[in-house]
């Protein structure tokens, strides 16, 4: 057994799963504090690396694509202290902090674990039920219905129509979006038959961010609502059936997957070879 122990999170590894256990520093975000411990099985893993810093380091986790549901929801945009799958190294600890990083990568090469996408989720995403209030709104779900309900600082056009009940055989997707400078951010559902609006002030089924502190315990939402929706796989299986082509709201979200491909890879989250396959199958959905 491996293990490291750390104000900002412990992390052990018994050779079948990592346990991701977030510290009580200050500096360890809501949503890490309110996802609590995670199980990740060794065969969810796509790879870990350690940098080195001056005074501190990194341990980083990278999952196989699809199976986490909270990373499909988020597309990559969580900040690091959010971030579960990154643990912040202080320099005294830099030799447990090798050692732990090569028993994981020794025991996904003895088991042989392919660094390919997944065809189902590996994590079970947050527990239900959930009710978040954030931004404009709140969004709660109990497995089968998403209520969206607003508060005094929702634009009259929105609140005018009420609070809205959306069915999960309903919801084609979900997005989590962090604010980011003077773009503020969302929590969007994709609905059937519903056009998607490009400021989410003016969606009814989007709850607008500001950027405050519990913006980011509105991606709990999302992922618990993508934990239960088709997984992504099975876009390929549509493509392969003659399904319609990407209308323009699709098209500019694969552009945004494009970017933030881009800065993964820059990041050194996606190895080169790894960047090729993903960017490939976003163009060919284009």
């Amino acid at each position: 057994m491996a293990e490291i122990i750390q104000k900002d999170g412990i992390w052990v590894f018994d050779g079948d799963a990592l346990r991701l256990t977030p510290g009580r520093d200050r500096n360890v975000g809501v949503l890490r504090r309110a996802l609590g411990e995670l199980v990740v099985p060794l065969g969810a893993l796509a790879g870990i690396s350690f940098e080195q810093g001056r005074k501190q380091g990194r341990l980083r986790l990278r999952l196989r694509d699809g199976a986490d549901p909270l990373l499909h929801a988020t597309g990559g945009r969580l900040t690091e202290p959010q971030d579960p799958y990154r643990l912040t190294v202080e320099s005294e600890r830099y030799g447990v902090a090798e050692y732990f990083t090569d028993e994981v990568r020794d025991a996904l090469l003895l088991e042989r674990v392919p660094g390919t996408p997944v065809s189902e989720y590996l994590l079970p995403g947050p527990p239900l039920l959930l009710s978040v209030s954030a931004g404009d709104g709140t969004a709660s779900f109990d497995g089968e219905r998403v209520r969206l309900e607003w508060n005094w600082k929702t634009e009259d056009v929105k609140a005018a129509a009420g609070p809205r009940t959306l069915a999960l055989a309903d919801i084609l997707g979900v997005e989590w979006q962090p604010s980011a400078g003077l773009e503020n951010g969302h929590l969007r559902f994709r609905v059937a038959g519903a056009p998607v609006r490009e400021r989410a002030k003016y969606d009814p089924n989007a709850v607008e961010l500001w950027g405050f502190k519990r913006d980011p315990l509105m991606a709990l939402v999302a992922a618990a609502v993508q934990a239960r929706l088709p997984h992504p796989s099975a876009d390929g299986v549509a493509e392969m059936s003659g399904a319609p082509e990407a209308t323009e709201a699709d098209h500019d979200a694969l552009l945004r997957r494009l970017r933030e491909l881009g800065e993964l890879h820059r990041e050194g989250v996606l190895t080169d070879e790894e960047f090729t396959m993903a960017k490939q199958a976003v163009l060919k959905r284009m």
